[in-house]
């Protein structure tokens, strides 16, 4: 089972390689949100909520559709975690076949919500992402509709973190048999999703740069756990890898929770918000599972023999990224 699971580890260390290799900086997927609720007829109160305090500034901004002006004038304000541009929007004829646009979203990593609510009930949810930064306005979505977008921010947060990804790796290499790697997977599990909640639910709240730099110190922490595990030597860790799963889990779930607390989601939606981005934070964490798993069993039925370097890359990956962040995100501090 050892020898089973180390195979398993160095088809998951080749699958990330090609994501790390371009991920010096691990960013936060952290959503824009754009709110435009219809008081009166043709007249839109405006609330754009940007993004900031992360390791890199997000510059996008929503262009107004032709034939809409601000009939007051916008007024920002910085909040913890983005920054706020409220205003009154006068669209002639209203919303219905504009175009609305996020200038700067195509060179992100991130997306924004559209949240239109009008005046007869009707309400529009569109997910912008960087390969689609524009949607023809008019049309009203489904609960269905709306749902699918939270689902897949969860899965776009998870799948686009590499430093979470990395952390579960540098897990799973101590992990010594199938029954200790299901109870790791599912304290990490359990741990992020109560901190998600909380954080969402306004209970509590992290600042954002303190805790990337936590959690890379906890990527950084399984490095030294690895080489022993290598060694055959124990530790609490190696022995006990479920605790720390679930002790550091409970950080991760905070960085989880930033991709929907600097939304500000009304909070009839925020249930649903909630459950929703949880899941597809989980289904994005088993099809990462389920990729390895595939390779796996392909190159094990190849018979591919690696190169020493090769069989110790993920655990490098794992000790020098978890270095390199924890030094650049605790530099930001300063």
């Amino acid at each position: 089972m050892r020898r089973y699971l180390r195979t398993l580890l160095r088809a998951a260390g080749l699958a990330l390689a090609s994501a790390i290799a371009g991920a010096a900086c691990a960013h936060e997927m952290r959503p824009g949100y754009l709110e435009l609720r219809e008081a009166e007829p043709a007249t839109y109160a405006l609330l754009w909520k940007r993004p900031t305090g992360g390791e890199v500034e997000i510059q996008i901004a929503p262009v107004i559709p032709d034939g809409c002006s601000f009939a007051t004038r916008d007024r920002q304000q910085l909040t913890p975690g983005a920054v706020l541009v409220r205003g009154t929007l006068s669209c002639s004829g209203g919303l219905a076949g504009k175009t609305l646009r996020i200038d700067g979203l195509d060179i992100t990593v991130t997306d924004v919500l559209v949240r239109i609510q009008h005046a007869d009930g009707r309400l529009e949810n569109h997910l912008l992402r960087p390969a689609t930064p524009s949607v023809t306005l008019g049309a009203a979505t489904s609960g269905l509709e709306r749902a699918r977008s939270y689902l897949q921010l969860g899965v776009q947060h998870i799948l686009l973190g590499v430093d979470h990804l990395l952390f579960v790796l540098g897990l799973l290499l101590i992990v010594s048999d199938r029954w200790m790697l299901v109870k790791t997977i599912t304290a990490f599990t359990l741990a992020h999703s109560i901190t998600l909640a909380i954080a969402t639910l306004g209970y509590a709240s992290a600042p954002l740069l303190p805790l990337n730099a936590a959690i890379a110190l906890s990527i950084l922490f399984l490095g030294p756990e690895i080489v022993r595990a290598w060694r055959g030597e124990t530790s609490f860790t190696i022995r006990h890898p479920w605790v720390v799963a679930f002790a550091f889990g409970l950080l991760h779930g905070f960085g989880f929770a930033s991709g929907l607390t600097a939304m500000g989601l009304p909070r009839a939606e925020i249930p649903l918000a909630l459950l929703l981005f949880n899941v597809g934070v989980e289904l994005g964490q088993i099809a990462f599972v389920v990729l390895v798993i595939l390779l796996e069993r392909a190159f094990r039925t190849l018979e591919i023999h690696w190169p020493r370097l090769i069989e110790a890359l993920p655990g490098y990956t794992v000790g020098s990224l978890g270095a390199y962040w924890t030094i650049q995100r605790t530099a930001l501090l300063f």
